[in-house]
């Protein structure tokens, strides 16, 4: 299967990558040394429940919508939340690993990860409650193109695996807060 970039993100060149990269890294850290609490950043999504078990979501200006396969009570309209989820980590990965070859002065050409995960859906069910809900095993797959030695890519792997925001939400616990209204 080719994927292909959606229409609507702009091509860039390495240069333009790399001056962007390092633009952000410098803004930020102006940022955060002239006050701290400049780090603390609070992300915020909506979703609301369309269909069989399909979910709405905005995030800032975006939207999209998640959905279920038909074996899942869904209508198969769009991805899972799960798939949404690896695809998340995917894409971390792949803005991490761009963000710290840049500040290692790292080449590399080009960057794809392959998430994968299982995930035992007795639990979703209810037949069993001793396995877990969510993913039980995860497995990252970077495939990276360019010069540089392998000795050089792992560093870089070994940085992005300290650094990458959703790898450590599925790396660590993280503490979660349920609140239910009624209306």
């Amino acid at each position: 299967m080719t994927l292909l970039a959606p229409s609507t993100i702009p091509a860039s060149t390495a240069a333009e990558r790399s001056e962007r990269l390092t633009a952000a890294g410098s803004a930020w850290g102006e940022r955060i040394a002239a006050d701290t609490k400049a780090a603390h950043l609070t992300y915020t999504v909506h979703g609301t429940g369309h269909g069989s078990v399909a979910t709405a979501v905005r995030a800032g200006k975006h939207e999209f919508v998640i959905d279920e396969p038909g074996a899942l009570a869904g209508d198969d309209v769009a991805a899972s939340p799960v798939e949404y989820a690896l695809g998340a980590l995917a894409a971390c990965q792949v803005v991490v690993y761009r963000l710290y070859a840049q500040a290692l002065g790292i080449q590399v050409d080009e960057v794809d990860v392959k998430a994968e995960g299982d995930l035992d859906a007795r639990r979703l069910f209810g037949i069993d409650h001793e396995v877990r809900a969510g993913f039980h095993d995860v497995r990252l797959e970077v495939s990276i193109t360019g010069p540089e030695t392998e000795e050089r890519y792992q560093e870089l792997r070994d940085a992005v695996d300290a650094h990458c925001p959703v790898l450590d939400l599925f790396q660590n616990a993280t503490p979660v807060t349920t609140t239910l209204v009624k209306r």
